[in-house]
């Protein structure tokens, strides 16, 4: 077998250990926190249980992370603070995170992520926006 094939499995299979075992985790400091269930219902008190938790499952899925730890990101976290967490390093690329929430936004509730976009961005205005589209 050829060095490179040697390395390109090598390779592949350092990415599956690494999912294996890190894959889905939050990344510090959005895993050790405790349920933000309060600040939802809180920042949003006409909205329900039900609401915050199906949007929260759409941005952890576009995101990767397990549906379980949904409550753990409040409303007041940005959107680049998440992914910077998840991505501290400038040479790592990303999994196309934002496009696909994008996409899921577009389909479950015929919002553009894209057209709100900015720096700053947090999860409660995002939130915010679609119960002002689907009203």
């Amino acid at each position: 077998m050829a060095t490179s094939t040697i390395l390109l499995i090598a390779g592949i299979a350092a990415a599956v250990v690494w999912t294996i075992f890190f894959g889905g985790k939050l990344p510090i400091p959005f895993g050790s926190r405790s349920c933000q269930g309060k600040d939802w219902r809180r920042s949003f008190p006409d909205a329900t249980k039900t609401e915050i938790r199906q949007f929260l499952s759409v941005f952890t899925e576009a995101f990767a992370f397990k549906n379980r730890e949904k409550l753990k990101f409040n409303p007041n976290d940005q959107l680049l603070d998440i992914s910077h967490a998840l991505y501290p390093h400038k040479w790592q690329a990303d999994a196309l995170e934002f496009e696909t929430l994008d996409e899921d936004l577009k389909s479950k509730y015929g919002v553009s992520f894209n057209k709100v976009w900015r720096d700053g961005l947090t999860l409660g205005q995002i939130f915010e926006h679609v119960r002002q589209v689907c009203k």
